[in-house]
């Protein structure tokens, strides 16, 4: 009888996705309360074509359309993140540490709380403040779809056979693109929803679009 014997484990322990699914059912059922019980039964076609004139409980929509853009973007870009921060990590939430989609969460939420925040102390600033509303009812807009692409990015990415690394460089390429187009759709939206002098809407995308992005990159991916 050998006096040793080297025993290999050929068995593959799969990754555990049910969390994401979770997510993506939380936000599928988040927009069925808004679509029935917010927005009154509306169909998507009304949801997106209704004027602001026209519409009801549009801070709710807006609401519940960011909660489900911050869960989505989460849980897509966790996934690349190199690190948690160390003074992340060493913080204890019910003797719990948060993992790389807990800091992505965290650090999203604060980044829309703050810019949220400051473009509404912004419009009050230039006296203008009639059109924050009216910036947020369209934005809704602009999220609403949004999140549904990010939806479908997540799925694929999780639950189909993808080159993570080499997918990095789309999303990247795609977010650039969705970022280009959403000032395009802020500058020229029929709604007029920014500012109407040319220095306060140049100082609004400098400020509150492309300064809080670099800064929320940085602290991710550094």
């Amino acid at each position: 009888m050998p006096l040793s014997q080297n025993f290999i484990n050929h068995v593959r322990i799969p990754e555990n996705n049910d969390w994401v699914i979770f997510i993506l059912l939380g936000c599928v059922f988040l927009y069925l309360f808004m679509m029935n019980i917010v927005e009154r039964e509306a169909n998507l076609k009304d949801f997106l074509l209704q004027k602001y004139y026209d519409s009801s409980n549009n801070l709710p929509s807006w609401v519940i359309t960011s909660c489900v853009i911050v869960l989505t973007l989460s849980v897509l870009i966790s996934q690349y993140v190199p690190t948690v921060p160390k003074f992340v990590a060493d913080l204890q939430i019910l003797s719990y540490q948060l993992n790389k989609f807990g800091f992505c969460l965290g650090a999203i939420i604060l980044f829309y709380l703050l810019r949220t925040s400051l473009g509404f102390l912004f419009f009050q600033s230039i006296g203008e403040g009639k059109k924050w509303t009216i910036f947020y009812f369209t934005a809704t807009k602009f999220y609403f779809i949004l999140s549904f692409l990010l939806i479908v990015l997540c799925v694929t990415h999780y639950y189909f056979p993808i080159d993570r690394n080499k997918m990095f460089l789309y999303y990247l390429f795609f977010f650039s693109f969705v970022f280009i187009f959403k000032i395009f759709f802020y500058l020229f939206h029929k709604n007029k929803i920014l500012p109407g002098k040319w220095y306060y809407k140049f100082l609004y995308i400098c400020t509150l679009q492309i300064a809080p992005v670099l800064l929320l990159w940085k602290l991710l991916f550094f």
